[in-house]
């Protein structure tokens, strides 16, 4: 089953390496992380999406993300009432005759054309990772040249019930 971690951590150099060796050492996969500064200077926020057969291998991972000296705090939000989005650029060959067909086609999904060529346009487009899935489909036989995704980014919405998270708080001077 997917689910999705955010984790508070201190911005130091070899904190994510010490998080993604946590998850190879126990062969884990990250299907996609996200990492970038937070609200608070020198703290970064990281969101990890993994795929795990059950509930006491994602607790197992919390409790040892818990552990790392530089991890403030980690939260699985997968059940909780969340924003998410993923961003990906995606470079599409194109001719004069595919260009309105291709035109067509991003517009209901909101993407926008970034570059446009003799021989390719490249398109950017964010939203739900299904979304995203959908659109590169749909764009696949016209052929793709290059494709670069995000990775899903995620926080809770508003105000949220507190969880039995595993997650520890500490001072920052």
């Amino acid at each position: 089953m997917k689910r999705i971690i955010t984790l508070t951590v201190m911005n130091r150099p070899g904190v994510l390496n010490r998080i993604t060796n946590l998850f190879s050492k126990r062969n884990y996969n990250i299907e996609s992380i996200t990492v970038g500064h937070s609200e608070t200077e020198g703290i970064s926020r990281i969101t990890c999406v993994v795929n795990v057969e059950n509930d006491q291998i994602i607790e197992q991972i919390t409790k040892q993300l818990n552990k790392q000296i530089d991890v403030i705090k980690v939260t699985d939000i997968t059940e909780q009432s969340i924003v998410a989005r993923e961003l990906a650029l995606i470079k599409v060959l194109s001719t004069a005759s595919t260009r309105n067909e291709i035109y067509s086609l991003i517009e209901p999904f909101r993407a926008s054309i970034i570059d446009v060529s003799k021989d390719s346009i490249s398109i950017q487009i964010t939203g739900e990772s299904d979304k995203i899935e959908a659109f590169i489909e749909l764009i696949k036989p016209y052929g793709i040249k290059e494709l670069a995704r995000t990775g899903t980014t995620a926080f809770q919405r508003g105000t949220q019930k507190s969880s039995n998270n595993q997650s520890k708080t500490i001072s920052i001077v």
